[in-house]
């Protein structure tokens, strides 16, 4: 099994959707997609670990930058995006730093944690009222949040800190129990 079936077969078990944007992706990966210099900057990934951490940020278990997401990310982006979605993609960073510096006169990364949820919270909304169209056609661009979200979820729950302090974990499962009892706040199986 290579890494696109096992990080689609974890996507299914874990109920996550994919868009179908990173299904292709993940058919078309390649350790030699279109170069995209821009993602490769330092302050490319500076962003990105400021993003994913602001999608999952440390509580009691490991926060987006401890999984080291951004680094996940940008491979992705890089080796199994074609040209057209890296360049949504890396828009779609600029614009977050436009809104940023709209609502709040400072970039992303000058911006406070409050601040920064505040904003992906509005642009979360915005995607989900883009994909909600009723004029939208087949060949439109996906929503750069779309991307930027789904590979924070997708990188952070196949990582090791991820799978073995977000999720409930056995490292060597032992027989299968079809019906477990589950309560009110119990975490999801690895």
């Amino acid at each position: 099994m290579n890494r696109r079936d096992a990080i689609r077969n974890v996507a299914i078990l874990m109920g996550t959707a994919l868009s179908a944007s990173t299904l292709a992706a993940l058919e078309g990966c390649t350790s030699s997609g279109p170069k995209n210099y821009t993602l490769q900057t330092p302050e490319t990934k500076a962003l990105l670990a400021e993003i994913a951490e602001t999608i999952i940020p440390e509580t009691s278990t490991p926060g987006a930058k401890a999984a080291k997401v951004e680094d996940f990310i940008l491979v992705m982006v890089g080796d199994c995006y074609d040209e057209k979605a890296q360049k949504e993609f890396t828009d779609g960073l600029n614009k977050v730093n436009e809104e940023s510096k709209k609502q709040f006169s400072k970039s992303f990364m000058d911006i406070t944690p409050k601040q920064r949820t505040e904003l992906l919270t509005a642009i979360d909304k915005e995607r989900v009222e883009y994909n909600k169209r009723k004029d939208k056609k087949k060949d439109d661009p996906v929503h750069y949040f779309q991307y930027m979200k789904e590979l924070t979820l997708l990188g952070y729950f196949t990582s090791e800190p991820g799978v073995t302090k977000a999720l409930r974990y056995v490292a060597v499962p032992g027989r299968y129990d079809g019906c477990v009892p589950y309560k009110k706040g119990d975490k999801a199986w690895a």
